[in-house]
């Protein structure tokens, strides 16, 4: 079982341990890969394996006006990582302070006195300390100096393409759930609040459920969608319309879901929703009949796709027996 610390200037671990660092946003299929190497890496040296993350992402402090478009939170990040295999996962809360460090500072204090990093994998492209202007070459010679082996990760490939959480910003963006659900190896999960919304749904015979979204995380493209919900400690199936109603000459973006066969009442209380396939683009229709009709003809389409999609708990959150990089 992953055991979670979170890092303050005392902290002193006194176990060689073999480690790696990122921002693991949505700790998708390429930070798996890169996870299983660190496990391998940790089991012939006999250490234990350490994920080193941050409690936000580093340029909210660097940069004032950075508007976080997150995959994850931190909490559903720790609750990601511990399916991994790894042992420790320590947070590291970035400061200002944090990031004046240099690269050599950062691995000689933090990492390999206080974090007893004795190897440390890290990808040839990956950088940190102040100003990033340091690389790989360097770390291998500040390593050596100091008694810490640096190794570099192989990168993880799929269809041509090298998995990374900016590559999934993008697929999400464009709507295309079903190719982000492919690098991150789950579907993307939105969880949020219901709250009390126009209730135009329930005129039309879709009640929806509105969902006040967690704070920075990413929002897709605006359409319908076919999604899996979790509810009630049940899944359920559903379909949600991102958008702004512009049929009804709405103008704030909601996020509206229905939950099929459901009668029940959410509001106050938070669900999860995971985005399977988008059904089609938003547009203004004529009148409420048009749109109903369009809604039916969605909810049989997402029945249809929801009916085919295999899915449990387990699949909504990474399995963990992943013994080998997806084709």
């Amino acid at each position: 079982m992953m055991k979670t610390i979170v890092y303050d200037s005392s902290l002193r671990l006194t176990q060689p341990c073999v480690a790696t660092i990122g921002f693991f946003d949505g700790v998708h299929r390429g930070h798996r890969f890169l996870l299983r190497q660190l496990i391998e890496e940790a089991q012939q040296r006999q250490q234990p394996a350490m994920v080193i993350t941050f409690d936000r992402h580093p340029r909210q402090v660097l940069c004032s006006d950075y508007q976080p478009r997150m995959l994850g939170t931190l909490e559903e990040k720790i609750a990601l990582l511990s399916q991994t295999g790894i042992d420790l996962c320590v947070v590291l809360p970035f400061t200002p302070e944090l990031a004046a460090l240099s690269a050599r500072d950062f691995m000689q204090l933090v990492l390999y006195r206080q974090l007893a990093v004795h190897t440390l994998l890290t990808g040839y492209d990956n950088r940190f300390g102040h100003n990033r202007s340091e690389g790989f070459a360097d770390y291998v010679a500040y390593g050596r100096e100091m008694g810490m082996e640096v190794l570099a990760h192989s990168p993880f490939v799929m269809g041509g393409v090298k998995v990374s959480s900016s590559v999934i910003r993008s697929f999400l963006q464009e709507g295309e759930v079903r190719l982000a659900a492919q690098c991150l190896g789950y579907p993307y999960l939105l969880s949020g609040e219901v709250v009390s919304g126009c209730h135009v749904g329930t005129g039309m015979g879709f009640p929806t459920a509105n969902i006040r979204p967690l704070a920075d995380k990413l929002i897709p493209a605006t359409g319908a969608y076919a999604v899996m919900v979790t509810a009630e400690g049940r899944q359920w199936q559903g379909m949600m319309n991102i958008g702004s109603r512009p049929t009804f000459d709405g103008r704030d973006t909601t996020l509206e879901v229905n939950l099929f066969d459901f009668d029940a009442n959410l509001y106050g209380k938070t669900i999860g929703v995971s985005l399977v396939e988008r059904l089609r683009d938003e547009r203004k229709f004529r009148n409420a009949a048009e749109l109903t009709n369009q809604l039916e003809h969605d909810a049989d389409e997402a029945r249809r796709i929801l009916g085919s999609w295999q899915t449990s708990p387990a699949t909504i959150i990474p399995p963990t027996n992943e013994n080998n990089p997806p084709s």
